[in-house]
Order: structure tokens, then C-alpha cells, then sequence
């Protein structure tokens, strides 16, 4: 289906009553004999209003993809610094407004007292670009990690809310000075050599950006809104996605104002009508204040624990900084464990995860950080079958006994908490022993330990010729109808038959034939 602006033609006479028309967005002016058709105006295959821009399909590709890399790599990772429990990527904004927040009680003087001890107090945030190298950026490396984590999509910040541009955008030197990577720091287009990797493998490329900056002149003149959006934000938009035509477009930054102030909608009709993206692309939810799980294509939460009511995608860090945080050690990043059994929740509950990795300034990925992709591209090479392309199935999950409600203190979700909910629970607290995905012709079963003799699914029941797989070692397991319940008997567990990256959890094939 083209989404392109569409003309209509029409040579016969109409012969009818006198009246005058209006048809799909078409002037029709009738008079006695002939009626003419005005084909003065294009008819927009989607309008800028949100009932419109909802009903667009999303692509087929974003909701069996189920995990992809988020990179947030900007001028903040320089300091690369914040207290743990907060994101390092808004060290610009800690750092002029004395403010702090995440999980923990901060004063706001932590990150001025670490700029000053550190840097001097002549040296702006802007000073640390010019430290923004990228002199190790290896994109083509980059995309062959990202491969052989098992992603099938990322998202690199083009540009964050501090407002440095990883391409040479001319919007991003309106504040009078430059303020991109090709003319500071880097010297380098980087969002063009970053997308020009992704493409030479079967990743599809995504781009974040920004719609607000913290301290652009003309966002800081509330009486300027409406310019920066008119002569700032649109063409920077527009320019990105002519040049690099991403397969996704990550939005954020909306929260200032609704949308109709930031003219989304009618920006999101000229992408889904006449841009070079119009057929393929796809948006999640963050285009005015309004519209975060609401409007947009697919739903995004963040450092949360849930489900939403249509496709969706939870973004969360290994540690807990979004941007490179020097600050925060071994005991700060999320288990590899815990983040395969974070994907599987989201999964069987019909999101996707968006995994962040922060490089730093000279375009490394820290090694503990390649360690976990290469983990979970573990995993996912054995265990994939069970999580790309499957859809919710009625039953996500399957509960022991006990307190389903086991909440966490902190205001952001640690990625370790799907621990507590699995395998390492409080006292009386209830675990998720099963989760569910399904295909058309499979019903998976994923198991966050060993079950031990048997594996009893409750309230399901097979076929005499249905058949019951371990995706690990591909064994074809017996099994039997127990009551209401399907109970399939386990051999003898072997560690030497395992990659230890192969024990994260157990996945189960059941069809209902022999295959």
C-alpha cells in the first residue's frame, strides 16, 4: 500500500440533483447537468490528528523482533559520571540546575562539586565536547556485536536533550555556536557511519531524538516556543530522516508540551504520507505530553514492570545509567541471568525489550557490557524459537502459591527484581515457574530453572500425538495428560550438557503432532 500524497482523476459528467458535496476531501461542486470534480487538492493518506496516525498499521517486523539494543552516546559520556541510582546522560542538566533524582536522596550538589574538583570552574558542559573523540568508533565492529547478541533492531541517539547532534546538523549551531560531531570533538558524521554498518546486516536501524533541549535560546524563551518548533525542531527532524531514512524513529522529550503545540501530529502525517520512509517506518509514543501510552505506533514504558494493552517495548540499562556511568561497578549491572528472564517476561507478555548500552567517549563499549550481549546472543541462538515472531499467548505466566504482589521500593525497577519474581523469591511470595509464548503451530513453555522430575503445566492438555521438546540439546521429552494438567518428565539433569549461557532458563516446544 503506497502512503504517499494521492491524486484522483475523473473525466465523465455525473448527472444528478443539485447539491453540493464534499468526498473523502474532495470538492465536488453539482449543477444541473454536469457536475466537475476539483482536483485542486492532494488527499493525505493519513491526517494530522491522532485518530488518523493511530490506525496505521505498525510493521510486522517491530513486534517479532522482541529485542533490540538502545545506545546512548553523546558529550555525557566524557564526565560519564552521576551518583548511582541516576542517569548519567542528563549529567548537563544535574550539572546547571543543582537538581538530582532516581532511586536514592541526592542534595544536587553531587554532580557541580564533581564537575569543579574534576574540570575547574571555567570549564562549561560545552567545553567537554571537544573531548568527544570517538577515535576508538569501529561501526562495523559495533554491528557484528549487536548481530551476535541475537538483536534484530537498535537505536542510536542521534540527539539527546543537551542537544549535541551526532551528525552535522545545521539547526544543532543555531544557539550560536557548533554543536555536532563533525565540526567538534569526533570530526566525524557518526550517525552516517553507524547507519551505513547497521545496513550491511540484517539489524534494522533505528534513530533516537529528542524533540526538547534543556538550554537552546529559543526553548529557554517560553515566548519562542512556537519558532523553535517551526525553525528548529522540524527541519532538524526532517533533515535526519531524509538523510538516514531509519527503519524506527524514538521519540522523547515531549513532556513540555501537548502535542498539538509541538505540531506532531501534522509532522507525523508528512512522515507517514510523503517521506522517504512513509512505507516502512516505525514510532513508538513520546510526541507530546498527552500521548506517552496512548498515541503513536507501538507503546514504550521505562525501568518499569508490566504489560500495556497493544504492542509495547520496556528500555532499561544493564546498570542502571542509560549514558556510560564511570560511577557505577560490578555490583550495579544487571545480571545476564536476570536480563534473559527480563526479556522472557516482556516477551510473553507481548513487548519487546530495548537493552541500553553506554560507550564512552572514545567509542568503546565497556567490556562487561559486550559480555552480557554475547551472553544473551547465547541464549537466543539456542533458545530463539521461543521468542521472535511468537505473540502473548491467554496465559502469559504460571504462578506457584502465594502473595502475587511483591513490589519494589525504588521509584525505577532494578533488572534485577525479575529475580525475586522467579527463582530467588521473599518469604511468601508467590513465583513465576512458567512463562508462555505461542506461534501458530507451537505453544512454548519457559522455565526459569530446572524443574526437577517433571514439568507440570496446569490446565492443558495434548493430543495423543502432540510432542513436548527441550529446545536445549533438541531431547523429545515423554510426557502425559495428568487430570486437567499436561506433565512431561525430565531426564536426568547434566551440566556437561549445557553451556552454562544455556541454563538461564529452559525452553519448551509443545505441538499438537509429531513435527
Amino acid at each position: 500500500m503506497k502512503h504517499l500524497l494521492k491524486k484522483t482523476s475523473l473525466s465523465k459528467a455525473l448527472f444528478c440533483k443539485i447539491m453540493p458535496l464534499v468526498v473523502a476531501g474532495i470538492s465536488l461542486t453539482v449543477g444541473a447537468t454536469t457536475p466537475t470534480l476539483k482536483l485542486d487538492e492532494t488527499v493525505a493518506q493519513y491526517q494530522p490528528n491522532w485518530d488518523s496516525l493511530d490506525s496505521r498499521p505498525l510493521a510486522p517486523w517491530f513486534a517479532d523482533a522482541k529485542f533490540g539494543i538502545f545506545i546512548h552516546w553523546g558529550p555525557y559520556s566524557v564526565p560519564a559520571y552521576s551518583p548511582k541510582g541516576t542517569y548519567a546522560e542528563w549529567y548537563q542538566y544535574w550539572l546547571q540546575e543543582r537538581k538530582l533524582s532516581g532511586n536514592g536522596k541526592f542534595t544536587g550538589n553531587e554532580i557541580p562539586d564533581h564537575h569543579v574538583s574534576t574540570y575547574g570552574e571555567n570549564t562549561s558542559y560545552y567545553d567537554l565536547a571537544q573531548q568527544f573523540t570517538a577515535d576508538l568508533f569501529e561501526p562495523d565492529e559495533w554491528a557484528q556485536l549487536f548481530s551476535d547478541a541475537g538483536a534484530r533492531y537498535v537505536v542510536l541517539t542521534s540527539k539527546h536533550h543537551d542537544g549535541f547532534t551526532l551528525w552535522p546538523s545545521k539547526e544543532a549551531n543555531s544557539r550560536g555556536f557548533a554543536w555536532n560531531s563533525m565540526e567538534v570533538g569526533a570530526k566525524r558524521d557518526l550517525v552516517g557511519e553507524f547507519s551505513q554498518a547497521i545496513r550491511k546486516t540484517d539489524l534494522k536501524l533505528g534513530l533516537y531524538y529528542s524533540l526538547y533541549e534543556w538550554y537552546h535560546p529559543m526553548w529557554k524563551d517560553e515566548a519562542k516556543r512556537p519558532t523553535y518548533v517551526t525553525e528548529h525542531f522540524y527541519p532538524q527532524f526532517k533533515d535526519l530522516v531524509n538523510r538516514y531514512q531509519p527503519d524506527l524513529i524514538w521519540a522523547d522529550g515531549q513532556w513540555s508540551m501537548p502535542s498539538d503545540d509541538w505540531k506532531t501530529p501534522e509532522l507525523l502525517a508528512w512522515l507517514y504520507n510523503e517521506s522517504p520512509v512513509a512505507e516502512k517506518v516505525v514510532v513508538n509514543d513520546r510526541w507530546g505530553k498527552e500521548t506517552y501510552k496512548k498515541h503513536g505506533g507501538f507503546l514504550t514504558t521505562e525501568y518499569e514492570s508490566g504489560e500495556l494493552h497493544r504492542v509495547w517495548e520496556e528500555c532499561r540499562g544493564m546498570g542502571f545509567s542509560f549514558g556510560y556511568n564511570q560511577n557505577e561497578d560490578i555490583a550495579d549491572y544487571t545480571s545476564t541471568r536476570a536480563l534473559v528472564l527480563t526479556l522472557i517476561d516482556i516477551v510473553s507478555h507481548g513487548g519487546n525489550l530495548l537493552l541500553d548500552v553506554g560507550p564512552d567517549a572514545r567509542g568503546n563499549i565497556p567490556v562487561i557490557m559486550q559480555e552480557r550481549l554475547l551472553q544473551i546472543g547465547q541464549w537466543l541462538k539456542v533458545n530463539g524459537e521461543a521468542i521472535y515472531g511468537t505473540q502473548r499467548w491467554h496465559k502469559p505466566v504460571q504462578w506457584s502459591e502465594g502473595d502475587r504482589e511483591y513490589k519494589s521500593d525504588d521509584r525505577y525497577v532494578s533488572g534485577e527484581h525479575i529475580l525475586k519474581l522467579t527463582v530467588d523469591p521473599e518469604p511468601g511470595y508467590a513465583t513465576k515457574d512458567i512463562f508462555f509464548t505461542r506461534k501458530t503451530n507451537a505453544l512454548y513453555a519457559i522455565s526459569p530453572k530446572w524443574p526437577g522430575n517433571t514439568l507440570r503445566i496446569k490446565d492443558f492438555n495434548l493430543p495423543k500425538q502432540g510432542q513436548v521438546s527441550l529446545l536445549a540439546g533438541e531431547q523429545i521429552l515423554s510426557w502425559k495428560n495428568e487430570g486437567k494438567d499436561l506433565v512431561v518428565n525430565m531426564p536426568e539433569f547434566n551440566p556437561e550438557h549445557f553451556r552454562a549461557e544455556h541454563m538461564y532458563a529452559y525452553a519448551f516446544k509443545i505441538t499438537a503432532k509429531n513435527e
